[in-house]
């Protein structure tokens, strides 16, 4: 990375909208083409999340919450009593289009909170979703800078970070969550070697993470998912810093398949285990990762790369888009509020409760 800081304002924006259109960075067909998909109603929203056009816990919400206001703004409502109605059964569907991340579920959620205590004509029920939509957005970017500032602590110079899946600019509002301290050390010129698994089946870190830090001009070395423990043992390797899709209130920690092993390969070899995320995604209600529903995704992605196949056709598949990160391989986990280390169930709730 450069020893001088980086300017990172112009960090690639997953979803953004604009007078009356939900534009989604298309994140399938990354990094060979840069396409922004113009949505203009809940169905082309709820297709992106299912397809993986829009995709990271923060970022499926926000496109959700905004998928809600352009569906109000475009539907053939007659009054608000059908307009609430109408808004209150995409809510359900968009709700749905992805089981295990809890940020998709709290952001519908939230929008139908405020749906459902604005009275008014159709105009001002409208208003208000977009109000909401905006300060989901709003707030997310403040809580992204936050989870920055408190990561940049664990950082010293020249010290060398790995990364599994995306977490980044392209997974929220801007800068990320586990990329978010790797982007505030860059801005202040701290120089950090980072170290981005590929992460099959959808290759996500090449894709994306890689992509973007490498558009941020940052240092990053793409790896094969199994070189991760070749670098670990070499000392390449100084921490891990992961996203989550949701964490449990024992502390466990849903993310992509194969964090699992990155913490297991982490416990080995002495390195600290780092887990980042928005309080959002504290799931208080749900007592162990065992119970949350992993989602399991179409076979293709396991046999095909690029639509090649590179598997004998008809042999069996299973393809866990996520794995439970245990709660006792997990050093920390970064939030806005501050970093909660072990005990995680008892320190995690003391740090979001205050």
């Amino acid at each position: 990375m450069p020893a001088h800081p980086i300017a990172i304002d112009d960090l690639p924006r997953a979803v953004r909208y604009q007078n009356g259109v939900l534009h989604i960075l298309d994140q399938r067909r990354l990094p060979a083409e840069v396409v922004m998909e113009d949505c203009q109603g809940a169905e082309p929203v709820e297709r992106a999340i299912r397809e993986l056009r829009v995709r990271g816990a923060p970022a499926i919400g926000i496109a959700a919450a905004w998928g809600l206001v352009v569906e109000a703004e475009h539907a053939e409502a007659v009054d608000p009593a059908h307009l609430r109605e109408h808004i209150s059964g995409w809510a359900a569907r968009l709700r749905s289009a992805r089981p295990t991340a809890v940020n998709l579920a709290w952001a519908v959620d939230r929008m139908l909170a405020r749906l459902k205590a604005t009275g008014g004509d159709c105009g001002a029920v409208i208003a208000t979703l977009r109000r909401e939509a905006q300060s989901i957005e709003d707030e997310d970017r403040v809580i992204c800078r936050a989870i920055g500032r408190h990561g940049l602590e664990l950082l010293t110079p020249g010290c060398g970070v790995l990364t599994h899946c995306n977490a980044g600019s392209l997974a929220v509002s801007e800068r990320g969550t586990a990329l978010a301290p790797l982007y505030a050390a860059g801005e202040q010129g701290l120089p950090v070697r980072i170290f981005a698994d590929e992460t099959r089946p959808v290759l996500q870190g090449a894709r994306l993470t890689a992509w973007e830090l490498d558009q941020a001009g940052l240092d990053v070395t793409l790896i094969c998912d199994n070189m991760a423990a070749s670098l670990m043992a070499e000392g390449a390797i100084d921490l891990v810093i992961v996203g989550t899709d949701r964490v449990t209130a024992n502390g466990d920690v849903v993310n992509k398949i194969g964090t699992l092993g990155v913490a297991i390969l982490a416990r080995h070899f002495g390195i600290p285990f780092y887990v980042a995320c928005p309080s959002s995604t504290f799931d208080a209600a749900t007592a162990t990762g065992s119970e949350v529903e992993i989602e399991e995704r179409d076979e293709r992605e396991v046999t095909h790369i690029a639509g090649i196949p590179i598997a004998p056709e008809g042999v069996k598949v299973r393809n866990p888009a996520f794995d439970v990160t245990p709660a006792e391989l997990v050093t920390g986990i970064i939030t806005e509020h501050g970093i909660a280390r072990a005990p995680l169930a008892s320190n995690l709730r003391r740090l979001l409760a205050a």
